[in-house]
């Protein structure tokens, strides 16, 4: 008879030394709330004076020192990760102008993390309050969002959803799918895209199985999904699901990574360096994404 598996690990790293990071990491895991929830190891400096060889890290401001520590520190966790040492990731906010002064070409954690784990083709999943939504493009100018748009890219975003809702839920999840154009292109007056694009990938992805239903305008449907008649939404673009998801979600945001070999969650904010060091910064976000990957590691594997 095999052994019970102990509770999840989770490696969190610290962000970038600059910002609110290493403040929020601290002060979750000093809650006993939710240090009972997991086994935790932290990569990176936890305090905004941290070293980064020799130079000193600014507090309050992007540096290039700043944007160094961050990325080894999500190195690191990477490794862990890899070598089985953890069983997901939380990250805190990192900056991506700190980045782009330590030389970086990625824009933000999602794509360096694409680089370091050689992923590609990933989702970002924003989840609080009542919605869950899961994008098809997001670091994107709009122009090129609609670009994005194809049978391909769209049920590849349904496909990830399904297995996500399937692990955080323990069953199919319902999954409704958000037009590109006002009412969804409104049978092709407003635009074809919905009708060249998405309803043929959505129709793929049902005959495959999958419980998913659109497109729908997204006026209509997010309205519907916040009342509790679809488990995930799938928007065509950042806005498009970001600006429903922040406004109901409290301040208690979750972004998710879709794609990657591993479970990663992160804060729905930045590094917020107007208000590091200030002991001001809001922990909502950060125990939210703690509870979200601990429950997430624990639950049913698709």
């Amino acid at each position: 008879m095999a052994a019970a598996r102990a509770g999840p690990r989770l490696v969190i790293t610290s962000g970038d030394p600059g910002g609110i990071g290493p403040e929020l990491v601290r002060r979750a895991l000093a809650d006993p709330g939710i240090r009972g929830l997991a086994e935790f190891t932290v990569t990176g400096p936890v305090d905004g004076t941290a070293a980064d060889g020799a130079a000193a890290i600014p507090v309050g401001r992007a540096s290039a020192a700043g944007g160094r520590a961050a990325v080894e520190a999500v190195r690191s966790a990477v490794e862990l990760l890899a070598t089985g040492s953890a069983d997901a990731l939380v990250t805190a906010p990192v900056s991506k102008e700190a980045l782009q002064l330590a030389g970086y070409p990625w824009p933000g954690q999602t794509e360096m993390l694409a680089g370091l784990c050689g992923a590609s083709d990933l989702r970002v999943l924003l989840m609080a309050g009542p919605l869950r939504v899961v994008h098809v493009s997001a670091h994107r100018s709009l122009r090129q969002a609609v670009e994005a748009v194809t049978v391909a890219s769209v049920r590849r975003t349904i496909e990830l959803a399904d297995a996500f809702g399937r692990r955080l839920l323990g069953r199919p999840p319902r999954i409704a799918v958000a037009g590109l154009n006002p009412h969804a292109g409104e049978g092709g007056i407003l635009g074809d895209e919905d009708e060249r694009f998405i309803r043929p990938a959505v129709e793929q992805e049902r005959a495959r199985g999958v419980d998913v239903a659109g497109p729908a305008s997204a006026d209509t449907l997010f309205p519907r999904a916040a009342a509790g008649q679809a488990d995930l939404v799938v928007a065509m673009y950042h806005d498009q699901g970001h600006i429903p998801v922040k406004l109901l979600g409290q301040g208690e945001g979750v972004a998710v990574t879709l794609g990657l070999p591993f479970l990663r969650m992160s804060p729905d904010h930045g590094a917020a360096f107007d208000i590091a060091g200030t002991g001001v910064a809001r922990l909502g976000s950060m125990a939210a994404a703690i509870r979200a990957a601990a429950a997430a590691a624990s639950g049913p594997q698709s």
